[in-house]
């Protein structure tokens, strides 16, 4: 078991046949399922990675796995607003399913998106093409945080989430551990000041700047939904919980200490809490701090099972400054998957070499991009098996 502050008990038995929440009978009837009576899990290796458990080999995943670089995910989302399919279990379930089809991954993460969050906080957000993610009426004065919920009753806002995870939990049929996830109070924020996606987040950054009182009220309430939310997501069949902070290089370390790290640590503590409250399953957390290199101590120590990085920190430097009770995740560049299949699997050699194939996920340092070549994706998979195993053998 290892040895960080979390303490968890973990048990891949998932046992529930208790009653379920009532939330979750109410939502999921109408899909005939219930987040009870799941198959038995068959690969637990990424499970056991994320607890600091000797693993056979070094499971691995991508983030944005389930993505538009596959031509059936192209195909299936055609012609479909992206809020609409995320707000469709069955459309969720397929598009998670999709990449587990193709390739020998050994955990599934939701399908879904870190702004649901803003929506249920009453937010409206649409997908423009070519443009990505926008507020059409981002947060612009302090008086504009009347204008949010200040209860949110996350089971009822965001119900197609979990349902979406307890049917994929039922379709996976046990293949592999299902992963929940939810974006970091820093992250949604500067997405609801900028109103989209910005190189500088300087609107947000100003808000931390100018108004430091009402920034810390928006990140509690942040704090307060994303909580229920990973709560919920478990109560509905998730295995293992991820949190995005994908804007932490944004910050530098004075304000990332102030408006990042107390939220993420919150974060950790209540949901372990809450969880142990309502009867639910322990499960392994990971946080992945996009660029915050000098945050990487505090993020070891911050309640969480796993540190996930980027691709621009060396893997010995990462074990040297997280110390031995914590799992690491990631970090080859994204990039790397443009190149030709055997310059992928040396570059994943020396990526194994630098981590050791124990207390360790691979995946990538960030997403996959849309216009990456699945049988790329297929070999980094295959490469991060063989060559596991292979360090497993001799060292």
């Amino acid at each position: 078991m290892m040895k960080n502050s979390s303490h968890a008990q973990f048990n891949h038995a998932d046992p529930r046949d208790r009653e379920p929440p009532l939330f979750l009978v109410q939502s999921l009837c109408f899909l005939s399922i219930s987040p009870t009576g799941f198959p038995e899990l068959k690969n637990d290796t990424f499970l056991r990675a994320a607890q600091g458990k000797e693993t056979e080999y070094t499971p691995v995943w991508c983030m944005r796995q389930a993505g538009r670089y596959l031509p059936e995910f192209r195909e299936k989302r055609a012609a479909q607003d992206f809020f609409a399919t995320c707000r469709s279990p069955e459309m969720c379930c397929e598009l998670t399913l999709q990449p587990l089809r193709r390739f020998p991954l050994d955990a599934a993460i939701i399908f879904s998106d870190i702004l649901v969050v803003p929506q249920a906080l009453g937010m409206e957000v649409v997908m423009v093409p070519g443009k990505g993610p926008t507020f059409p009426e981002p947060l612009k004065e302090v008086e504009d945080l009347l204008k949010l919920r200040q209860k949110v009753d996350v089971a009822a806002e965001l119900s197609y989430v979990f349902q979406a995870i307890t049917l994929t939990r039922h379709k996976l049929e046990g293949k592999v551990p299902l992963i929940g996830f939810s974006g970091a109070p820093w992250t949604l924020m500067s997405y609801m000041i900028e109103g989209g996606g910005s190189n500088t987040m300087a609107k947000a950054k100003a808000w931390l700047y100018r108004n430091p009182e009402a920034s810390h009220r928006l990140l509690t309430l942040l704090t307060d939904v994303i909580v229920d939310y990973l709560v919920g997501q478990v109560a509905a069949g998730a295995q293992a919980l991820q949190l995005f902070e994908s804007h932490a290089g944004h910050l530098g370390p004075e304000q990332f200490s102030e408006f990042a790290l107390p939220f993420i640590r919150s974060i950790a503590k209540r949901v372990k809490s809450k969880l142990q409250e309502d009867a639910l399953p322990a499960v392994p957390m990971i946080v992945f701090a996009k660029d915050a290199h000098y945050a990487l101590e505090d993020l070891a120590q911050s309640g969480y099972e796993v540190v996930g990085l980027d691709w621009t920190i060396r893997p010995q430097e990462a074990r040297q400054r997280t110390g031995e009770g914590i799992t690491l995740q990631g970090n080859l560049d994204p990039c790397a998957l443009y190149a030709p299949k055997e310059k992928i699997g040396e570059l994943v050699k020396r990526m194994l070499e630098g981590f050791g194939s124990q207390r360790y996920i691979a995946n990538l340092g960030h997403g996959l991009y849309p216009d990456m070549s699945p049988e790329h994706v297929g070999a980094f998979v295959d490469a991060v098996h063989t060559h596991s195993r292979y360090l497993n053998k001799c060292c």
